[in-house]
C-alpha cells in the first residue's frame, strides 16, 4: 500500500552509484548517467550520490572514515529529502544497517541494479556473488542485466534488464557513413584504470586473434590489446560509427541476456552487431535487427558474407538501432524499475519483461 503522499507520477528519487566525476568525462556514457537520464525524463526529482567519488575524494591518511561518512550522508540526505524511491548501483560500500535506518525514517521503496557478470566459474564471480546479495533482504528488487532464471542462486525479488541506451548519448548512425572499417571491437583492462597493465592477459585476446586469421580483406578497427590502448570518451563515439559492423564479445562463457553495456553503444549508433546465440539475444531481436552467431568459424563467415551484401548489412543495423533505441532506452528501463520496484501493473508487457 502507499501512502497519500507518494506521488507517482514525480517521486523523489536518491541514486546512489558511481558517476564517474573523478574520471574527467572519459567515462560519461555510463548506465549510472543513462538511468537518472530517464528518471529526470520521466518527470521524478532526483538526488545522485556518487559513492566512489565520495571515496576517492575524501580518502586521505587524516580521514580514516569516509565509508562511515558516505552512510552518514546518504542518511541525512534521506531525512532531508524523504525519498519515495533509493536506488543503489553497484553501491558496494553502503552497509545493512544504514538501510535499517533509512526505513526508520520514512517507509522508502529500495531496490539495486547491477551490470557485472554473474557466471559460475566466470570472471569476478564470487566477489559479484556477494556484493549483489549483501544488501538483498532489505531490498524490494534487484534488476541485473543476466536473466534470473540462469542464476545459481537466489534473490527475493529479481528481474532483467537490458543495457539502456540514451537519446542524448547515442547519437550516432554508422550506417549513413562511409565506412572506414567493417569490424568494430573495444576492450580495456579495467574501465577504472583506463590503459593496458603490462602482463595482464584478457582470455577474449584468443579469440579475436584467431576470428582476424579467418576473415581475409576484412578491415578489423579493435581495441584494447596487442598494445594498442583502449578508448574512451568522445574518442569512442568518433571510432564506433567509422565501423559498419561490431562485435558484442563479453567476459566468460555466454550467460542467457548477459552483455556488457557496449551492446547498447553498438546498437544504439547503427552498427550491425554480431553477438553468440547462447545469449538468447534472438529472443528480443530476429535476424533482421541482430545476427547471432554459434561459433567463431560461424562469426567468420557471417562477418564476410555481410561485408559483401551492403545492402543487406545497412537494413540490419538500422532495424536493430530503431528497435534497440525505442524498447530498451533509459525512459523505459527507468520506468520498468519505477515500476517493479512499486509492485504497479502495466497494462502492456515491456519487451524485455520475462
Amino acid at each position: 500500500m502507499f501512502t497519500k503522499k507518494t506521488n507517482l507520477d514525480h517521486l523523489k528519487i536518491i541514486h546512489i552509484t558511481n558517476l564517474n566525476i573523478r574520471f574527467a568525462g572519459r567515462l560519461q556514457f555510463n548506465t549510472s548517467n543513462r538511468l537518472s537520464n530517464g528518471f529526470i525524463r520521466l518527470g521524478h526529482n532526483v538526488i545522485n550520490i556518487s559513492d566512489r567519488d565520495f571515496l576517492h575524494f575524501n580518502k586521505s591518511s587524516l580521514n580514516l572514515n569516509s565509508t562511515r561518512n558516505l552512510n552518514h550522508l546518504l542518511i541525512e540526505t534521506h531525512k532531508n529529502f524523504k525519498a519515495d524511491l533509493i536506488v543503489f548501483g553497484h553501491a558496494d560500500s553502503i552497509n545493512s544497517e544504514t538501510l535499517i535506518e533509512l526505513k526508520k525514517i520514512h517507509n522508502v521503496k529500495m531496490c539495486q541494479w547491477f551490470l557485472d557478470p554473474l557466471i559460475i566459474n566466470g570472471p569476478d564471480y564470487k566477489k559479484n556473488l556477494n556484493r549483489i546479495t549483501k544488501l538483498d533482504d532489505h531490498l524490494d528488487c534487484s534488476f541485473l542485466t543476466t536473466s534470473p532464471d540462469a542464476l545459481n542462486f537466489k534473490l527475493k525479488n529479481p528481474y532483467f534488464i537490458p543495457n539502456p541506451s540514451d537519446p542524448s548519448f547515442e547519437i550516432g548512425s554508422a550506417y549513413k557513413h562511409k565506412e572506414i572499417n567493417d569490424v568494430f571491437f573495444a576492450m580495456s583492462h579495467g574501465v577504472h584504470r583506463g590503459y593496458l597493465k603490462h602482463g595482464k592477459f584478457d582470455k577474449r585476446e584468443i579469440f579475436l586473434k584467431k576470428l582476424r586469421s579467418l576473415c581475409d580483406n576484412v578491415k578489423f578497427d579493435f581495441y584494447g590489446f596487442d598494445n594498442i590502448q583502449p578508448i574512451w570518451g568522445d574518442d569512442f563515439l568518433n571510432n564506433i560509427i567509422n565501423s559498419s559492423m561490431a562485435l558484442n564479445l563479453s567476459r566468460g562463457k555466454p550467460i542467457k541476456y548477459y552483455s556488457s553495456d557496449r551492446i547498447a553503444q553498438m546498437m544504439g549508433n547503427g552498427l550491425l552487431t554480431f553477438i553468440d546465440k547462447k545469449t538468447c539475444y534472438s529472443d528480443f531481436f530476429n535476424k533482421n535487427e541482430l545476427v547471432t552467431y554459434k561459433n567463431i568459424y560461424d562469426l567468420a563467415d557471417k562477418i564476410k558474407f555481410y561485408k559483401k551484401n551492403k545492402k543487406l548489412r545497412l537494413k540490419i543495423a538500422r532495424n536493430g538501432q530503431k528497435k534497440y533505441n525505442k524498447y530498451f532506452n533509459s525512459n523505459i528501463v527507468a520506468n520498468y524499475i519505477i515500476r517493479k520496484s512499486f509492485n504497479l501493473k502495466t497494462k502492456n508487457k515491456f519487451l524485455f519483461e520475462l
